[in-house]
């Protein structure tokens, strides 16, 4: 496990932006959990029928997990494509939601520079 300390304070800086955006939804979902099922598409949802809140706190799990591989993790490139990715996903399939989910592109694209980082190829 990487010490997040050891890093230079870019790198730092984007591992915590990138994670915290990761890491605040299904803190979030605990508390409010409809709130952020609006962020299933809705064939998902259709498809999930009573099983969509299990889906959303799943899916919250893999987000933590992600987020805190991409605060501790020593091989930064492979979470950080896989947030880039979820990331424009999420955006993709709700292009409706656009004018709030902008700046999940923007997240993707700093989970793109961090795994574009100089250490990342160490």
């Amino acid at each position: 496990m990487l010490n997040p300390l050891t890093l230079g304070t870019s790198e730092l800086l984007l591992r915590v932006a990138v994670a915290f955006s990761f890491i605040y939804p299904p803190i979030s979902a605990l508390t409010d959990p409809y709130a952020w099922l609006g962020y299933f598409p809705v064939w998902a949802t259709t498809l999930l029928g009573t099983h969509a809140l299990l889906a959303l706190h799943l899916f919250g799990a893999v987000e933590v997990l992600l987020a805190l591989w991409i605060l501790f993790g020593k091989h930064i490139r492979v979470p950080s494509y896989i947030a880039a990715a979820l990331l424009l996903l999420i955006v993709g399939f709700n292009m409706p939601q656009f004018p709030i989910l902008f700046r999940d592109v923007s997240i993707a694209l700093a989970a793109l520079a961090l795994a574009h980082f100089p250490h990342a190829r160490t």
